[in-house]
């Protein structure tokens, strides 16, 4: 009985982490999400300063240096949408939200720059 029970918990252990999944949008998809679901985690990875200039009204700063150290303040039961200015900084950490066992997330692949040039708004 225990080693089943061992068993068990390997192959939920594993199980967890194939269900996890990060998936790449584009600014026009993460906001037809964000129109679709008020309970997106918006999540800015730039720097503090960066974030002052401007944001994605409701986002929650971690800048990526700072991420390791906070990265419990992501909420594992809600949708998390990570961005950043172009992609490159936000995929690292939505996969590691995605292995951490976070259920769905997503990375901007065009950052805060493509969602303003798509047109959409942006508080300063």
């Amino acid at each position: 009985m225990k080693r089943f029970l061992l068993l068990l918990l390997m192959v939920l252990s594993v199980a967890s982490q194939v269900w996890a999944a990060e998936w790449e949008i584009t600014s026009r998809e993460a906001k037809a999400l964000l129109d679709k679901n008020k309970n997106v985690y918006l999540l800015d990875v730039r720097t503090a300063q960066e974030y002052k200039q401007a944001k994605l009204t409701g986002s929650v700063l971690i800048p990526i240096d700072e991420f390791e150290r906070r990265v419990n303040e992501v909420p594992k039961n809600r949708p998390v949408l990570v961005y950043c200015a172009v992609g490159s900084r936000s995929k690292p950490v939505a996969n590691y939200l995605a292995r951490r066992g976070n259920k769905e997330v997503y990375n901007m692949t065009d950052g805060i720059v493509g969602w303003y040039r798509s047109g959409f708004p942006i508080s300063r």
